[in-house]
């Protein structure tokens, strides 16, 4: 049989198996609840590295953890949402180690929490990106360029899995994950908008490391930009802080209540 019809037909059966699985799996039994949706949260830096640094000296890993920590708070709380954190506390993580924190918890979707130094200082507002090998514009590769430094990501192991499934199954994965994180990142920005200042252009993409899990949709969120004094002013309130994480809980929880994740 050609290869190229035998890969055809196998992804055709794959996909047809996953979706069975997937549904038997996610389907409420009698006497038994529905699956609860994970979401895994990484608020950015921490440790010895401290993101972006504010003029009035708010730090970046200070933010991204407060907001992080509430944001799950309230999912778990308030929607029933389980919801992880790759840190707790004032840790450094590297981008890998972040990355598998997410696949490990089997999470529906990974949001990485940032409030870093923008391009151009007039940049305000929150904004969401996806991952891409190109980026979607110069701002949003400045950003993935900037947050790369941090660590190199590490390899997906599928271990002793023959090529020709391998390759298929990795294809399968990568396409249902990046549809899902454009239906994640549309649907953040579309409802927090409501509520919050949006920066220009608020929907981008660019080749973010921590965002390559191949089976985990990924979505990192900047809050806002330290390197903005009204951003900042922002950013550094405990009150505005919790207003922002009841914002991404509320639209965490209804992103992953629709489709792909339901």
């Amino acid at each position: 049989m050609d290869r190229r019809l035998f890969i055809r037909i196998a992804c055709s059966a794959s996909a047809l198996l996953v979706a069975a699985d997937a549904a038997a799996a996610d389907a409420p039994r009698p006497g038994k609840s529905p699956r609860r949706r994970v979401v895994m949260i990484d608020p950015g830096h921490g440790g010895r590295d401290p993101g972006a640094i504010g003029v009035r000296g708010t730090l970046e890993k200070d933010v991204t953890l407060a907001i992080a920590r509430e944001t799950a708070r309230r999912l778990d709380q308030q929607f029933g949402v389980l919801a992880g954190l790759t840190r707790r506390d004032d840790r450094f993580l590297g981008l890998s180690e972040r990355v598998a924190l997410g696949r490990r918890a089997g999470a529906d979707l990974f949001v990485s929490i940032h409030a870093d130094s923008a391009p151009a200082k007039e940049a305000r507002g929150l904004s969401a990106y996806t991952l891409s090998e190109e980026a979607s514009d110069s701002f949003a590769s400045a950003l993935a360029k900037q947050e790369n430094r941090a660590d190199a990501i590490g390899g997906v192991d599928l271990g002793d899995t023959k090529k020709v499934v391998r390759d298929i199954l990795f294809d399968l994965a990568a396409r249902h994950t990046k549809h899902a994180s454009l239906v994640a990142k549309r649907g953040l920005v579309a409802g927090a908008g409501r509520d919050l200042p949006l920066l220009e252009n608020p929907m981008r993409s660019a080749n973010f490391a921590v965002l390559k899990a191949p089976d985990v949709p990924s979505v990192l969120i900047e809050t806002g930009f330290l390197s903005n004094e009204d951003d900042e002013a922002i950013l550094r309130d405990p009150k505005a802080r919790l207003r922002i994480a009841a914002v991404l809980a509320r639209e965490l929880a209804g992103v992953v209540s629709r489709d792909p994740f339901a």
